[in-house]
């Protein structure tokens, strides 16, 4: 298990506890006065964020979540509530048991290494094999299965890749297939790209093949 931290905010007796219980004795324990360090900190060196929270203010949820380390919330059920299982994945309401924090902890570090092994990076886009979604800053866009992996193929080559190679990677074609599936998924790609970032020229070309 790469996460071996467990970072606190808001509930300094409470990570005295666990710095004391052999049932934590897998991770170091370290609490946090400043809410901005602790981010920091668990972003940079992959340490799990547990929240104490008196409320929770939607803007910094979405502030917080595009963020990579795992993440639990700690708050009355009232609190809670107010939130989808999408909006907030790990969370646990107060009161409750040692026991439903270890097993909140195991399963959310869990998650966190499954969606990062998921990701990968294209230039300024990110790649989410498992979602089907390319995303940038705020914005994501639903993508098909041959959309994603066209999209790996060109996260794997530095170099330009010609037409002949993407139909044999992505679509199993044999490289003399009369068909113009590529330069048709392509101009669509494109299009879709344009009309949700923005983005001109994210798919290039030249005399070598295709590019980004």
């Amino acid at each position: 298990m790469s996460c071996s931290t467990i970072s606190i905010f808001g509930n300094k007796i409470f990570s005295e506890i666990l710095h004391e219980m052999k049932l934590f004795s897998e991770y170091k324990v370290k609490y946090y006065d400043d809410i901005n360090l602790c981010v920091n900190d668990a972003e940079k060196k992959n340490q799990l964020v547990v929240l104490f929270v008196s409320e929770i203010k939607k803007n910094f949820l979405s502030e917080i979540k595009k963020n990579f380390f795992p993440l639990i919330f700690i708050a009355d059920s009232s609190v809670l509530k107010n939130f989808t299982p999408s909006e907030i994945e790990g969370k646990l309401s107060i009161p409750f048991t040692i026991l439903d924090f270890k097993k909140k902890v195991i399963t959310v570090i869990a998650k966190n290494e499954f969606k990062k092994n998921s990701l990968i990076n294209l230039n300024d886009y990110t790649i989410d094999k498992n979602e089907r979604k390319i995303k940038k800053n705020n914005l994501e866009l639903q993508l098909s299965e041959k959309e994603i992996s066209f999209l790996i193929l060109f996260s794997k080559n530095k170099e330009p890749i010609s037409r002949n190679s993407v139909l044999r990677n992505v679509w199993k074609y044999s490289s003399e297939s009369e068909t113009h599936t590529v330069e048709t998924h392509i101009h669509r790609l494109r299009k879709k790209i344009f009309e949700k970032f923005g983005d001109k020229n994210f798919i290039k070309n030249n005399n070598h093949g295709y590019y980004i």
